[in-house]
C-alpha cells in the first residue's frame, strides 16, 4: 500500500506561480516514475508531467516551458513548480505512480488549483 499526499494548491491570478508537492509513504526510488495529472470540470484527466527513476522528465505540450517537475529523494517528495499560470490551468491536480511489482496504480487525493483572470 502506498499513500500519496498532495499539497500546495490554491487561488492565484493569471501570470502567477504555485508549487505543488506530493509526499509518498514509500521511497520514490521504489517506482519507475512519478507523475502529475490534472482534471478540469467536465474534462478527462490528463498527464501533465512525469519524472522517471533516472530523472528523465516529460511534459504535456500545454505546460512546456512553464512547469517543472522535480524530486527530493530524501524527503520522498515530488514537486511541480508552475509558473506563468493561465486560466486554463485551473483543475484538480493529482499525484500518481504505479507499483512496479504488482502494477497497482496509486493516486493522491488531489489539490485544487484555481487561476483567476
Amino acid at each position: 500500500q502506498v499513500q500519496l499526499v498532495e499539497s500546495g494548491g490554491g487561488l492565484v491570478q493569471a501570470g502567477g506561480s504555485l508549487r505543488l508537492s506530493c509526499i509518498s509513504s514509500r521511497s520514490i526510488f521504489s517506482f519507475n516514475a512519478m507523475d502529475w495529472y490534472r482534471q478540469a470540470p467536465g474534462k478527462q484527466r490528463e498527464l501533465v508531467a512525469s519524472i522517471t527513476r533516472g530523472s528523465i522528465t516529460d511534459y504535456a505540450d500545454s505546460v512546456k516551458g512553464r512547469f517543472t517537475i522535480s524530486r527530493d529523494v530524501l524527503r520522498r517528495t515530488v514537486h511541480l513548480q508552475m509558473n506563468d499560470l493561465k486560466t486554463e490551468d485551473t483543475a484538480a491536480y493529482y499525484c500518481h505512480t504505479v507499483s512496479p511489482g504488482d502494477g497497482i496504480a496509486y493516486w493522491g487525493q488531489g489539490t485544487q488549483v484555481t487561476v483567476s483572470s
